[in-house]
């Protein structure tokens, strides 16, 4: 098995390492008192934070993300990092649907009550897993092949702060962003392997 198949094997199998257990808390529907303290904590920062993590929040819109992910592919001259950015929207919205079809979890507006409510949030609806974590942590997993060093960090500080906006506006409970990042990874360990393959390919021409 090549490196770069073999490291997006074991991301994708971290990724379901992350993503079981937090569905099998959720799939009951409840949120528990630690849970419920983590979401209130965050829920309840300043509202001054409301517009500096909206920015961030639309890095996690399934559009957004894409053409950011392909607008870095045509800066580095990567056609798999392109095919990968389609590849990622196409896995989301599938594999999201399964999840949300084995675990019905409502948003906290339901699932907890009494919660602060920021921006265009419905208090009602699935919310196990959140598909902007989903999508951030998978194009994350993906750059990680296609940007330089240096880089490579600020992609997972995008779905940090995404994943605490998402918190913050009343959109998700923790494990929600917890379990999309688990999902991400899952989707992005084929990315990366599609994407570091091109790589391998070019260094075994040299």
């Amino acid at each position: 098995m090549r490196p770069p198949l073999r490291k997006g094997v074991a991301v994708s199998g971290a990724g379901l390492l992350l993503l079981f257990p937090c569905a099998l808390v959720a799939r009951n529907g409840r949120v528990g008192p630690a849970e419920e303290s983590v979401f209130r904590a965050l829920n309840e920062l300043p509202e001054w934070l409301y517009r500096p993590l909206w920015v961030f929040q639309q890095f996690g819109n399934i559009v957004v993300a894409a053409l950011v992910v392909v607008g870095l592919a045509v800066l580095l001259r990567n056609t798999r990092l392109a095919i990968a950015a389609v590849t990622g929207v196409v896995a989301k919205l599938v594999l999201e649907r399964v999840v949300k079809m084995l675990v019905e979890r409502e948003r906290p507006g339901t699932s907890v009550g009494d919660v602060i409510t920021r921006g265009a949030v419905e208090p009602g609806g699935l919310s196990f897993v959140s598909g902007h974590a989903t999508i951030t942590t998978a194009f994350a997993v993906a750059l990680a092949a296609a940007l330089p060093g240096r880089w490579r960090a600020v992609p997972w500080v995008v779905v940090a702060l995404n994943g605490l906006g998402r918190i913050y506006v009343g959109a998700h409970n923790p494990l929600d962003i917890v379990g999309g990042i688990g999902l991400g990874m899952v989707i992005g360990g084929g990315l990366y392997a599609l994407v570091a393959w091109s790589e391998v390919e070019v260094e075994g021409h040299r």
